[in-house]
């Protein structure tokens, strides 16, 4: 692989890790709910579910993609749902009164639970969504020259990894180092509202898509 080659894919990952959509609201759900250690774990899970795909595309499983991306869709909204669906019943659940303590993410939990919590959650949402698998399948496939060694594969797939896991630590770091993060938590029963709405609406959105 050329550096010209090496360029377009740094770009390609970058623009697939800028759109916004259901991952972008995962990492910032988490960085409100753990602070900064958390929404830094998520964006390292997020970032090990899109090298996944990243790899399965350049080695060029096109097959197994495809026959896993119906199920993983229907994973992937069911997943969305079952997330929007525990914010908004927390929210609006008849819950018994809970004590400060109880209702801060931060000194509720362990960090490090806490941290693995978000971790699972950027994982996960990134293995159920195939579209990221469809946009590597569609564009690195045609980037990675067909005579590209496994060494450079799998160093696509690395770098697909990095890109996108330094984009939501960015994000991450970023909110959680103003006072947008304490501004989010005082008035957290809107934002978890809307958090679960946009949750529930695109799992919604790609059930639909799936079926």
């Amino acid at each position: 692989m050329n550096p010209d080659a090496w360029l377009t894919v740094a770009l390609v990952c970058s623009s697939g890790a800028m759109s916004p959509g259901p991952s972008l609201a995962v990492v910032l759900k988490n960085t409100v709910e753990g602070g900064r250690a958390r929404g830094i774990a998520c964006a390292i899970g997020h970032g090990i579910g899109v090298g996944l795909y990243a790899f399965l595309a350049v080695a060029g499983l096109t097959a197994l993609v495809a026959a896993i991306e119906k199920p993983v869709m229907i994973g992937g909204a069911l997943y969305l749902l079952w997330m929007g669906a525990k914010i908004l019943r927390s929210v609006w659940g008849t819950a018994s009164p809970q004590t400060d303590e109880e209702t801060d993410p931060v000194s509720a939990h362990a960090p490090e639970a806490s941290s693995r919590s978000g971790f699972g959650e950027g994982f996960a949402i990134a293995f159920l969504n195939p579209k990221i698998a469809i946009f590597f399948l569609a564009v690195l496939a045609n980037v990675v020259p067909r005579e590209a060694t496994l060494f450079e594969r799998s160093g696509v797939a690395s770098l697909a990894l990095a890109i996108d896991a330094l984009w939501y630590v960015v994000v991450a770091a970023a909110l959680a180092g103003t006072g947008a993060v304490s501004w989010l938590r005082r008035n957290s029963r809107i934002v978890d509202s809307v958090f679960g709405l946009v949750l529930v609406s695109l799992g919604v959105w790609v059930l639909v898509r799936s079926l």
